[in-house]
């Protein structure tokens, strides 16, 4: 494990946006590295899963083993950070999702798949963010999720138009949008605070 100040940081790398993390997370004074396999996940004080296709990335976990071994991390509090595809995975229960989609749980919310429409009505949007200084944050929404609803525990960091798009529950960090794609690097260095508060 690293030191207090660099937290060692994965990016689940089974599919989506991870290169974009990497560099994110190194922007933040992190040490950021790609996790495939379970015993990775023991080389790693926190980690981000990325967008991508979550019924993909579901059924990528399982074939590679990652489900059962990332699901005990979690609810042994390691932090994690999941962006609209990672945003899924953390949800405790799924709207429009397939019959046989995984996801790893961690935040009591209700997530709805693909609410703000198809691909090409992805869009931009500056988003006020609870605990982030020195304005709103850039967020892009593709195929985005966003909450339905939360559990006592969740706190709602973040909505837009009316929904939830980011929110926290202890260690466990959710956001609808991609803020690796947008050069701004805030929402990762939040996630590295708490990394480091964990520690």
């Amino acid at each position: 494990m690293a030191s207090l100040s660099t937290p060692t940081i994965g990016v689940l790398a089974l599919q989506g946006d991870v290169r974009e993390h990497l560099v994110a997370l190194a922007s933040a004074d992190a040490l950021a590295r790609p996790v495939r396999r379970p015993e990775e996940l023991a080389e790693i004080d926190g980690l981000v899963i990325p967008g991508g296709e979550s019924t993909t990335m579901s059924k990528l976990a399982v074939a590679f083993g990652m489900l059962e071994p990332l699901r005990e991390r979690v609810r042994a509090g390691m932090p994690v950070y999941g962006t609209c595809a990672g945003m899924i995975m953390l949800a405790d229960k799924l709207l429009d999702g397939r019959e046989d989609q995984e996801t790893l749980g961690g935040i009591d919310m209700i997530v709805r798949r693909n609410a703000f429409g198809r691909q090409n009505e992805s869009f931009e949007a500056t988003v006020d963010v609870a605990g982030i200084e020195g304005g709103p944050v850039e967020g892009i929404f593709i195929r985005a999720p966003w909450v339905e609803s939360t559990g006592a525990a969740a706190e709602v960091i973040a909505t837009y138009d009316g929904h939830t798009v980011a929110v926290r529950q202890g260690n466990v960090l959710a956001t609808s949008f991609h803020p690796e794609l947008t050069g701004d690097h805030r929402v990762h260095a939040l996630f590295v605070d708490m990394v480091r508060a964990a520690q």
